[in-house]
């Protein structure tokens, strides 16, 4: 199938043309005249398609149609109706409204015509073989196609290659694709293509230097399997004449990681006979292409392929195959799959000695009487044993002699020339079979990477389609038997897709197992005496021909209703014929017996396996058993069974059914291959050629299936948009579809049964579409023309308005002109005329005085302020003067203040050293902090491991339970297979009783026969003694007739000995040719040669004398002959004269009255007779007996085997309770999984709340930092811009002006179309947001696509490209950015329009500057250097904004999270449907078996009943009294009647099964109901919430709009675009130096986007930590302050207290003492306080759930210690003072003394409580750290036992796994058992029925011995009265 093109250079072609319908063809096909109503097909007899007519009249079942101008009669049935035009072209057949015959070939042709070759059908791909290249799969082809859904790009191959990856990818479900079809349409060239997508879109990357990549071995296999196993056949040059089925694996990560194959049906027998117009495989011809030097030589070829005969029957080359080639790139193949120059030679040599065997098969010729073959020249026969390693004299023995094993002794079997030569060939054939599944095999090797993780893998099927030839023989019956197979595989899963389908949208459907249509041909070919296994068995027997098992088989097959009767009319010996699905195909089994055999010389093999110096010759047939001499010991094993070898029937049946187990495991796909005409004409179609391959691929079975159904169906929003105008108020009268949809249908009176309402989907059936189409084409056209009208007439009323307005506007003017030329002259009348103008004019000295009025009010308010700003500024000088005054008055009191600065620096000093210990405090408390949170962090890490195991815990003791039911389900099929076991015993056991019985019965005939026999001889002794005389003229006969033998026997001798002599004058004749041929070598020795020579013709005269008295001699017998025979001639005339006599002498013997005595002889006869027939009374009494006895004990067994069944109705009863009460236990379970999924929800909305609030303030910040960013980023295109500028000024200014207008229109251009598929984009992307997988898959092909694109395109292409990432870039930020509301997006919007007046702004000042470039180059240098500068600061602005943007990503992430939770529960809720619904299977087979069952009883009551009419019949002809058989017959009604009475009490328990399985489906479709009714309601839900994300998205779409408009403004500036044409420039400088290292770059995104994602998740709780310790700081420094502020106001306090205690100096000296000791003790308690306040931060560490706490209050109490030892500083230096001025303040000393007594207590009480408040709270805070010790140590205790069982758990799994594993070969192994007592129950039925038909036939004969017996009695007494009356007649 040449569908692709060879790419030479640049860009890859545009392939919509050849994949997309055009307007020109649409509108082509709307412009074809139809009529919804007559247009129909009719069959077209002359090429047996379809021709178009219209429908004129109808009669009954004939119908009349105009066909080009002519009409037609034809039947009913042959027409059918015609598509719309609008339906013409459709992609999917499946989809048009008339789906019959005519319909799918008319809409495959005209797309094949108009150069589109890929449709759809369903779920098939029909591919049309075009016969010329196509450019449809390129790269750019695939870009097209990756990551997209099948019903989103048109119909191709790479869609279904998609399709398959990702369902692979979404389900991790195994994928199949299925390609099928005739040799020429294709199917290895679209695996080709399928594996090629593959290696190209998922290649690993991983490549080993110097070793070829997976992808190109995967590759390279197509080479080597088309050069051995592709041939030329009449259709296709390059047929593949094997099927494959190639297996492509994959990783998790959806990379390939390896590949192997499978083969099927290889055709061997192409090797040794080839058609006139065919070629043999195309490895021959590769080896004689002189492509590999020294090949030729190894395989000892000659230069002419003519030489070899078994290669040269047919064609020798081919034009479309370049030999050379292929062979060469077959060698490189070998060389990249990794054979070694010894394995790919050893390939080569096996392949030439086939070809050199063919040659020795010609050697061969008959020696001897015998004709045993042996070789004439051994040539041949040295070169095939040299190149097979061998001995030629014992390879030359064994193809003659072969040995056979006779007894324990081998002997040696001549073979004639043709057995010989067909020996040869079959060893060839072998070889070359063999020699190819080892290349696959190796191939396999090499393309398995065992260092890959294998996880899931899609296979390709590549096989021949169904077959019907003019000649169909073995290989088409396997090949078809394999298309029955496949298609029945289709239908079922067909019938599974479009039910399941049905029942997700709950319409009215009953179910369907299409499946079973293809059952009836499928169970021919494989019951136990179907097609297959007799042909097993005939292939076992040596004496077996074709006509016995042609016989065979139709003795057992012929009543089948698909097994006919030949029908073939090319094939007139065609011997039987099969209905298949495709047609009935007639098949000729001539050879089928030898082609199923397939015999190679088991003494030859030996030979190979046993002396054989080839590796691969020896490893060929390593596997057959051969000839060997000594047999292998047992050792000490038993022995096994020797079976029969393989035939070819039973190794393609195992294979298939190992392809088919496969592809049920799969997730199949399928593509159909077709070939449009038989001359490989582009273009060209042959109807009645594609309407066979359409019903032998399926394709029209497929659309059968569709059309039982409901093939057409559409959304509701669909359906309103399209079909509202039939009914807009029943549309909108109500919001639910269905009603509206049932309201508009019941009023346009379509019937309900055309079409089915489902849950979001309209179903119509077959033709439906169109009635509904032709009901609103009728609303249209009515429209259409109403609209018409109405234009037309406001065109024309506008017209007529004109003309009317025109005629009045006449008339006015006519009025006034009249009157104009009335009053003309009139005085008054030109007086207005001059006055008019003047009127309304305005006064100048009003509007000066006006003016002088605004000017003086104006002057008033400048006087005003003028007065103002005096008094200001004299108020200033006065604030001046007062400022001065101060500052003197400062300057003399500062003297006074260098006491206050002295104490001050103090305090200062004393504060500097508590300010330090507070550092090292706060760093102690710092790092405990740390420790905290460390703590906290592990905690969390421990209790999310800790939820994990508890999670894995549960899995696994769910995965438990399960194995546990599964082990309980297999107990309980082991029992029912035991059950079944003992059954069978049962029967077999009563069926040897049944034999031993009829072996008895048998003897007692035998007994009576030989009775019988001896009357007989007692009666022919009789005879003997009458027929005496008659014996005498015998005797005389009988001599005659010995001399006649004895004549003949010397007649034979003659003609022996004359053969002998005839040998010997050949032998004679032969040794004188010898001798010929060595007279030239020995002329030394000729006298005595001609001697002997003379000698030998002498004798060889005599020999011919001899020869001519022997012919004398036999002339002499043939005379004595003819006398004896004229002697026997008057002895037959004197015998028939004695007879005549005999008859006349018995006539008188009558006559004389013998009467008397006869009479008495008959009434003796007549006693003998009545003695003999009471005799057989007595017997057939006994018989009778012993038979009642039989259907009593039958009927026993039949009542146990109901109770037994009875009993496992009751068991499968009860199973079903079980099942009823699990399933509503695990409705119970999904109830309470929904109800936790709302409450999860309502806290994710909650959170969602939250994260909005955050979201908005973030946006607040971002939407700042984008402002400064813009500003930067404007910045930086000015200073390249600035850049450019001077680089280009050394250059042509004017030339790059050009250049820039010519490149700014180009990239206008193609930015405006960029944006229109941003916005197309955008749109998809808004619908298919819920898709998220998809568009990750999108997002990396389009990454790629983009990379690939860049290496390839010019500067414009990547100024495109870079303007797609930018719109990317502006996607994903607005994606992200979906939850932001309305208000904001305003924000944004006048935000933009900021920043757009900013950068107009920037673009004027940019446009000044450039004026002043060349002014200012000088000083550029420095502005740059700043500029780089602030570019830094710009871009780690633009880091902090990408850490926010990842921030974005993560809420997002997180939402995808929760959807995907949501959807998993939605797949677990459906999984839990289709377990429901495969229970319910399975109820159903257990109903269809317990059907069976009764069926089977009913069939053993008839053939019960069947027997009992036997006997009633025996005793009937046994003559058997009346009254007994009235006894019998009674008897046997009675027992009857309790057979019936049984079978209607079992009829009567299975009808109470049957309601109860009824009554568990009713409960199954109830929960079934419910369970998709919760589902429907969260998918509401769910598009609830994507509708709401939906509409923000638009909203931010509108915004990206406005965006992207100021954009395409400020990009028009000139300035803008010269930076861009720099970047551009610059980025052509290095873009071939970064290619590389973005492809790698690329490719690693995904690790750095998830380590990113880690890092953001760290600095996320780096910077909650941070925050928090912001906050601790901010409270420590606040603290502080409060502090410090204190401190100032006490020491304001003491200056102020200083003046009034002067006086109080010398009471205060007692006091300071009493202070300084109470300094002491509070310094004291102060060191106490620290040390007690280390141990408590030594221990925070493990203070993790109350550290807040203790930290604020740690804080308070600092706070309170710091205020503390602020009161002691102030305190000592109040001391100080006072003692300085102790003498001053005497007078006052007994009021400081009392204050300092209050001070004292106060300090005292504060002091005690603090301390007291410590000490209780470090207590607390050393039971709760004991408290959190003893909770971690029960943690990691409770971890180890965790552990600890899940090891236990998962060691519990495997031996389970095992137990399961090991049950499982108990159940293979019984099921092997419950076939093989099958078989045998059928082998012992078959022989019993053999011994049946015996005693019948016995019975029959004795019947006839008894008759005849009777004949000779009545003639022995006629004899005796005719003896006496000739004895008394001379009397």
């Amino acid at each position: 199938m040449p569908g692709h093109i060879k790419k030479t250079s640049g860009p890859d072609p545009d392939p919509s043309p050849w994949l997309l319908v055009n307007e020109e063809i649409k509108l082509k096909n709307k412009a074809k005249p139809y009529d919804p109503k007559k247009s129909v097909w009719v069959p077209n007899k002359a090429d047996g398609g379809y021709l178009e007519g219209l429908l004129e009249s109808t009669e009954g079942n004939k119908v009349t149609v105009k066909v080009n101008g002519e009409m037609k009669v034809f039947k009913e049935d042959q027409i059918c109706q015609v598509n719309p035009p609008k339906f013409d072209c459709s992609d999917d057949m499946a989809s048009l409204t008339y789906l019959g015959d005519a319909c799918v070939l008319w809409n495959s042709t005209i797309r094949y015509v108009n150069e589109l070759i890929y449709t759809y059908s369903g779920l098939f791909c029909i591919a049309i073989n075009p016969y010329k290249r196509f450019p449809i799969y390129t790269l750019r082809t695939m870009e097209i196609y990756t990551g997209r859904r099948r019903n989103e790009c048109p119909p191709h191959i790479f869609a279904i290659a998609e399709g398959a990856y990702q369902g692979m990818m979404g389900s991790g479900m195994n994928q199949s694709i299925l390609i099928t079809g005739e040799s020429g349409a294709g199917k290895t060239e679209n695996t080709k293509k399928v594996i090629s997508y593959f290696a190209t879109i998922c290649s690993s990357g991983k490549k080993k230097e110097g070793e070829a990549s997976l992808e190109d071995k995967i590759v390279q296999t197509n080479p080597v399997l088309e050069a051995w196993g592709n041939a030329k056949t009449v259709r296709n040059d390059n047929s593949s004449r094997f099927g494959k089925f190639i297996r492509i694996h994959f990783n998790a990560s959806g990379k390939l990681s390896g590949a192997d194959m499978v083969v099927y049906l290889l055709e061997k027998s192409r090797l040794t006979y080839q058609q006139p117009l065919e070629r043999c495989y195309h490895a021959f011809y590769n080896l004689m292409s002189d492509q590999v030097p020294d090949l030729k030589e190894k395989c000892l070829l000659s230069n002419d392929i003519r030489d070899y005969w078994y290669v040269s029957q047919g064609k020798l080359t081919v034009p479309s195959i370049d030999d050379k080639e292929d062979m060469q790139f077959a060698d490189e193949a070998f060389d990249i799959l990794g054979f070694t120059q010894t394995e790919k030679y050893d390939v080569f040599i096996n392949t030439a000695c086939m070809m050199h065997m063919g040659n020795m098969t010609k050697d061969f010729v008959p020696v001897g009487k015998d004709e045993q073959a042996e070789i004439k020249d051994d040539k041949n026969c040295q070169i095939v044993a040299k190149l097979c390693g061998i001995d030629c004299e014992w390879m030359i023995t064994y193809f003659c002699k072969p040995k056979l094993k006779v007894g324990t002794e081998w002997v040696q079997k001549g073979s004639s020339c043709s057995a010989a030569a067909n020996s040869v060939a079959g060893i060839a054939r072998a070889i070359y079979e063999r020699t190819f599944r080892i290349v696959v095999d190796k191939c396999n090797e090499t393309l398995c990477d065992p260092t890959m993780k294998k996880v899931q893998y899609i296979g390709v099927l590549d096989i021949a389609g169904f077959e019907i030839f003019d000649y169909n023989g073995f290989e088409q019956i396997c090949i078809n038997y394999v298309n029955e197979k496949l298609q029945q595989f289709f239908n079922h899963h067909m019938f599974v897709v479009e039910q399941e389908e049905y029942v997700k949208e709950g319409i009215d459907w009953v179910m369907v197992d299409f499946g079973m249509d293809l059952a009836a041909a499928i169970i021919m070919f494989e019951k136990p005496m179907g097609i297959w296994a007799i042909l097993e068995e005939e292939s076992l027997f040596p004496k077996a021909t074709d006509k016995s098992f042609e016989e065979k088989l139709k003795a057992a097959l012929g009543k089948l209703p698909v097994f006919l009767k030949p029908q073939s009319k090319t094939d007139k010996n065609a011997h039987f014929a099969i209905s298949h699905y495709a047609g009935i195909v007639s098949y000729n089994v001539t050879n089928w017996l030898e082609k199923n055999k397939d015999p190679v010389n088991d003494s030859v093999v030996e030979v190979f396996k046993s002396s054989s110096t080839v590796e691969l010759l020896v490893h060929l047939w390593r596997d057959h058993p051969g000839q060997p001499t000594v047999t292998p010991k047992d050792d000490g094993k038993k022995k096994k069974k020797g079976g029969g070898g393989k035939t070819v029937s039973s190794v393609y049946l195992v294979s298939l059914g190992e392809l088919m187990q496969t592809l049920y495991a799969c997730e199949p796909h399928f593509v159909r291959c077709l070939v449009p005409n038989t001359h490989k004409k582009p273009g060209d179609v042959e109807p009645p050629l594609i309407m066979h391959q359409l019903t032998c691929n399926g394709v029209l079975e497929g659309i059968r299936i569709c059309m039982r159904g409901f093939p057409n169906r559409m959304n509701y929003n669909d359906y309103k948009m399209r079909y509202a105008i039939l009914g807009a108020a029943e549309i909108a009268s109500s919001k639910d579809n269905k009603v509206s949809v049932y309201a508009l249908m019941d009023k346009i009176k379509f019937d309900r049964e055309r079409y089915r309402l489902g849950h979001t989907l309209v179903f119509f059936r077959a033709g439906a579409l169109a009635k509904l189409e032709e009901a609103r084409d009728d609303i249209v056209g009515k429209l259409i023309r109403y609209m018409q009208g109405q234009a037309y007439q406001r065109i024309k009323s506008a017209g007529f308005n004109k003309r009317r307005d025109q005629r009045e506007l006449i008339k006015v003017c006519q009025r006034n002109f009249r009157k104009y030329m009335a009053m003309r002259d009139w005085g008054w009348f030109v007086i207005i005329q001059k006055t008019r103008p003047l009127l309304g004019m305005p006064n100048p000295e009003e509007e000066l005085r006006q003016l002088e009025e605004k000017a003086n009010a104006t002057y008033g308010k400048y006087k005003s302020a003028l007065d103002t700003t005096a008094s200001l500024e004299g108020e200033l000088d006065n604030m001046r003067s007062d400022i001065k005054a101060l500052t003197k008055q400062l300057e003399s009191e500062q003297g006074n203040l260098s006491v206050y600065t002295d104490r001050q620096s103090k305090a200062t000093a004393l504060k500097a050293e508590t300010e330090v210990e507070l550092a090292t405090q706060q760093a102690n408390l710092s790092a405990e902090e740390a420790s905290r949170i460390e703590l906290t962090a592990e905690v969390k890490k421990h209790s999310g491991s800790i939820n994990v195991v508890k999670k894995d815990i549960e899995d696994i003791e769910l995965a438990i339970t399960k194995v546990e039911q599964e082990k309980t389900n297999r107990d309980h099929t082991i029992k029912s297979l035991n059950d079944e076991i003992a059954e069978q015993d049962e029967v077999i056991n009563k069926l040897n009783k049944e034999k031993k019985h009829i072996a008895e019965t048998q003897s007692k005939s035998a007994d009576d026969l030989i009775s019988a026999e001896e009357k007989v001889n007692h009666l022919n002794s009789i005879k003997s003694k009458l027929e005496s005389t008659l014996d005498e003229l015998e005797g005389a006969l009988d001599k005659e007739k010995r001399s006649r033998g004895n004549l003949e026997k010397e007649r034979r001798r003659v003609e022996g000995e004359l053969k002998m002599t005839q040998d010997m004058v050949a032998d004679l004749e032969r040794s004188r040719k010898e001798i010929e041929n060595t007279i030239a070598k020995k002329e030394k020795d000729m006298g005595g040669l001609s001697a002997k020579l003379d000698d030998e013709q002498s004798l060889v005269a005599k020999m011919q004398k001899s020869i001519k008295e022997l012919q004398g001699r036999v002339e002499e017998m043939e005379e004595e002959l003819e006398a004896e025979r004229q002697a026997r001639a008057k002895a037959e005339r004197q015998r028939s004269d004695l007879a005549r006599e005999i008859e006349q002498l018995g006539e008188r013997l009558n006559e004389a009255g013998g009467a008397t005595h006869a009479q008495i002889e008959l009434n003796k006869k007549r006693e003998a007779e009545v003695g003999k027939l009471r005799k057989d009374i007595e017997e057939t009494n006994i018989q009778q007996e012993s038979i009642l006895g039989n259907l009593r004990r039958k009927h026993q067994d039949a009542i146990q085997e109901m109770s037994e069944q009875i009993d496992q109705l009751q068991k499968m009863k009860a199973k079903i309770e079980k099942d009823k009460s699990h399933i509503i236990a695990e409705i119970a379970d999904a109830r309470a999984a929904t109800d936790e999924v709302v409450r999860a929800q309502a806290s994710a909305d909650k959170s969602n709340r939250n994260l909005l609030t955050s979201l908005n303030e973030i946006n607040k910040r971002v939407g700042e930092a984008n402002l400064t960013l813009g500003d930067f980023e404007a910045s930086k295109r000015k200073i390249a811009a600035e850049n450019a500028d001077l680089l280009r000024a050394v250059g042509d200014l004017d030339n790059n002006l050009n250049m820039l207008l010519k490149v700014k229109s180009s990239i206008a251009a193609q930015l405006e179309e960029v944006k229109s598929l941003a916005d197309n984009e955008a749109r998809e992307r808004s619908l298919l947001l819920g898709k998220f997988r998809n568009l990750e898959h999108e997002v990396d092909g389009a990454k790629e696509a983009l990379d690939e694109e860049s290496s390839s395109r010019d500067n414009v292409l990547r100024q495109v490209a870079k303007a797609e990432g930018d719109a990317n870039l502006w996607r994903t930020k607005y994606e992200s950015e979906a939850v932001a509301k309305a208000e904001e997006l305003e924000m944004t919007k006048m935000k933009l329009v900021a920043r757009l007046t900013e950068a107009e702004g920037t673009i004027q000042n940019l446009n000044a500057k450039l004026s002043q470039v060349e002014r200012s180059r000088s000083k550029m240098q420095a502005e740059l250097d700043e500029m780089t500068s602030g570019l830094d600061q710009a871009q780690v602005l633009n880091a902090a904004m990408e850490r926010k943007a990842k921030q974005f990503d993560k809420v997002i992430g997180e939402w995808k999270l929760k959807v995907d939770s949501l959807s998993y529960d939605l797949d677990c809720s459906q999984k839990e449907t289709r377990n429901a619904s495969s229970d319910l299977f399975k109820v159903k087979s257990a109903y269809e078996e317990s059907m069976l069952q009764l069926d089977e009883v009913r069939r053993e009551n008839k053939t019960l009943s069947n027997e009992i009419k036997d006997i009633m019949d025996q005793i009937s002809e046994g003559g058997r009294s009346i009254h007994e058989i009235d006894k019998i017959r009674k008897r046997l009604e009675a027992e009857k009647l309790e057979l019936q009475a049984a079978l209607e009490e079992a009829e009567a328990t299975l009808e109470q099964e049957e309601n109860k399985v009824l009554r568990a489906q009713l409960e199954l479709t109830q929960v079934r109901q419910e369970i998709e009714r919760r589902l429907a309601e969260k998918d509401e839900e769910f598009m609830a919430i994507k509708k709401n994300q939906s509409k923000a998205l638009e909203s931010m779409q509108a915004a990206l709009e406005t965006e992207s408009k100021g954009k395409a403004e400020a990009l028009r500036m000139k300035k803008k675009l010269e930076s861009d044409v720099t970047d551009l420039e610059l980025a052509l400088e290095h873009a071939n130096a970064g290619a590389m290292e973005t492809q790698s770059t690329i490719k690693k995104y995904q690790n750095q986007v998830r380590d990113a994602q880690c890092k953001v998740d760290e600095e996320s709780h780096m910077k909650a930590i941070a925050q928090d310790n912001k906050v601790n700081a901010e409270r420590k420094a606040a603290a502080m302050q409060n502090a410090l502020e204190e401190a100032r106001t006490m020491l304001e306090q003491a200056d102020r207290g200083r003046r009034a205690l002067e006086q109080e100096l010398a009471d205060s000296n007692e006091t300071l003492a009493d202070l300084s000791n109470q300094n002491q003790a509070i310094s004291a308690a102060k060191r106490k306080l620290e040390n007690e306040f280390q141990t408590v931060s030594a221990d925070l560490d493990e203070m993790a759930n109350e550290a807040k706490l203790s930290e604020e209050k740690a804080a308070r109490a600092m706070i309170d210690a710091a205020r503390l030892a602020d009161e002691l500083r102030a305190e000592q230096d109040f001391a100080m003072c006072l003692e300085k001025d102790r003498k001053l303040l005497e007078a006052q000393c007994k009021d400081a003394q009392a204050r300092a007594d209050e001070a004292e207590v106060n300090a005292l009480k504060g002091g005690k409580k603090a301390m007291i408040k410590m000490e209780t709270r470090i207590r607390e805070l050393e039971s709760e750290l004991d408290a959190e010790n003893r909770r971690l140590g029960d943690a990691n205790k409770n971890l180890r036992k965790t552990e600890r069982k899940v090891k236990e758990l998962t060691f519990a799994a495997d031996e389970d796994k095992k137990n399961h594993e090991r049950m499982q070969a108990l159940i293979d192994q019984l099921q092997g058992k419950v076939k093989s007592y099958k078989k045998q129950i059928e082998e012992a039925e078959e022989i019993a029925a053999l011994n049946l038909a015996k005693f019948r036939k016995v019975v029959g004969t004795l019947g006839e011995a008894e008759a005849a017996a009777d004949q000779n009695e009545q003639a022995l007494a006629r004899m005796k009265a005719r003896a006496r009356s000739a004895s008394l007649g001379p009397m």
